[in-house]
């Protein structure tokens, strides 16, 4: 009997581990306003990104990767609803927005498939005070900003966790360039410790991290600030050391991406670990000059061919919503592969579903699993759809139909005109016709969150010191 109980009890732990197995490691990481061009396996000259390059050897490089808004609350609203934009509860880039408290995530997904759930850096869709804050939606910890605009300061009084304020040592709050604590600088330790702490189990370990984003303050002994503080680079008047912070902050960012998977591989958990690295919506052109007119890091340009994506950020045009994806699961995606399968963000869920055998909520997009996995059987969408402000649009197959508030509707023929020079829609009008009863189908009235209080949201706001009321005493 005893015998017998040995062995039911063996293979209930070779059951479990079976399990586990089978319940892969997701760590995805989302950089704000990284560009599409922005980074050297793209042939940027500027900025430097090893490990970002040797990540995209390493992995699959998914070249037709689309965000799920042109701007940074929206866009995370439909990663982690896996709603498109005409169905989202959250379509306005105020700061704290909220999504509505009774809505499922990825994190409440992966948890009830047995995932630890941590987030680490800029929250956006719910700011403290509201149905929308991370521990109500599948979060165990959430550590950074909720408040969006909070995130515009690295050097704030405190950080968020799970709600309540975490101070900031040596930080007034009243300076984007001073203090004696860089916020990304803890954001990042705590991803690596979420890590540590969870190695024995399966874990979903979201970083939306603020950099590039924020034409703000690094330390001054920071290894990346040294790299490129001297460089002789002329970016317009004031603007000489922003560029210079934003090429810091990208390499600094690169360097935790590169711990990251040393970390991974320390733990020997690797092989396990499904790996994401994106940007959250299209790149912004920054710096400007008569001798950069397309921003001095030109995040839209393709630099082999001279095409540039249309507009930028903000914008339903290609500019605004066109990402780097990046994608590694060692043994199981192809080092080196590139595919030019059609994705947005609401996809992201269905895969994760797919990928570890989580019941995924109804959502409006399609797993790209085969496509990681190289196999065949690869659905794809009718059409894809936007909504931001008075803008819309729709792509469907090589097509982009676009309307501009008030304006008429304009298409493209993206496989011929990537720029979206070329306006045709008058020699197609059967083909903007199915487009815009696809935008009819596809919008339907905003249900949005609840703000309980403003109390929290307007403290947080303030930490921006551009937000800060000018008769605002200084900090104690």
């Amino acid at each position: 009997m005893k015998s017998l109980c040995f062995l039911c009890l063996l293979a209930l732990f070779s059951f479990q581990g079976a399990a586990a197995s089978d319940r892969p490691n997701i760590v995805y990481l989302m950089l704000d306003e990284w560009g599409y061009y922005e980074s050297g396996h793209m042939g940027n000259s500027e900025l430097r990104t090893p490990h970002i390059d040797q990540f995209a050897s390493e992995g699959m490089r998914l070249t037709n990767a689309y965000a799920g808004a042109p701007v940074c609350g929206p866009t995370r609203c439909v990663l982690l609803t896996g709603l498109h934009s005409g169905h989202t509860s959250m379509r306005a880039n105020d700061g704290a927005a909220p999504i509505r408290e009774d809505e499922p995530t990825l994190a409440s997904m992966l948890k009830s498939r047995g995932y630890a759930t941590g987030g680490f850096g800029k929250w956006g869709i719910g700011g403290r005070g509201t149905s929308g804050v991370p521990e109500k939606h599948g979060f165990d910890e959430f550590f950074g900003y909720y408040h969006q605009v909070h995130a515009h300061n690295f050097y704030p009084q405190y950080l968020i966790r799970n709600s309540r304020e975490v101070p900031l040592k040596g930080n007034s709050g009243q300076s984007f360039y001073d203090g004696e604590t860089h916020a990304q600088d803890e954001i990042f330790k705590e991803s690596l410790r979420f890590i540590n702490d969870n190695k024995d189990q399966p874990f979903f370990c979201y970083l939306p991290w603020t950099p590039p984003h924020g034409l703000w303050g690094i330390d001054e002994d920071d290894p990346s600030w040294q790299l490129f503080k001297d460089k002789p680079w002329t970016a317009g008047q004031n603007t000489d050391r922003d560029a210079k912070v934003y090429a810091a902050f990208l390499h600094m960012v690169d360097r935790q991406i590169g711990e990251i998977q040393s970390l991974l591989q320390e733990l020997e958990i690797d092989d396990n670990t499904i790996f994401v690295v994106c940007g959250d919506n299209g790149g912004q052109d920054y710096f400007k000059t008569e001798d950069h007119p397309h921003g001095f890091f030109a995040p839209n340009l393709n630099p082999k061919t001279g095409e540039r994506f249309r507009a930028g950020k903000g914008s339903l045009y290609e500019g605004g919503l066109k990402v780097p994806y990046l994608v590694r699961w060692p043994g199981k995606i192809e080092p080196g592969s590139v595919s030019d399968h059609l994705l947005c963000f609401q996809d992201v869920m269905p895969t994760l579903a797919q990928a570890t055998g989580a019941t995924s909520p109804p959502t409006d997009g399609l797993s790209f699993l085969p496509t990681l996995l190289g196999e065949s059987n690869q659905p794809t969408h009718p059409y894809l759809y936007w909504e931001y402000q008075n803008q819309t649009a729709v792509r469907m197959d090589q097509w982009k139909a676009y309307k501009p508030g008030n304006g008429a509707w304009e298409l493209y023929d993206l496989s011929k005109d990537v720029e979206e020079q070329q306006n045709i829609a008058n020699d197609r009008p059967e083909i903007l016709k199915q487009m815009i009863a696809d935008a009819e189908e596809a919008h339907e009235p905003i249900r949005p969150g609840t703000v309980y209080t403003r109390e929290w949201i307007n403290k947080d706001r303030r930490q921006a010191p551009h937000h800060r009321p000018k008769t605002l005493p200084p900090s104690k």
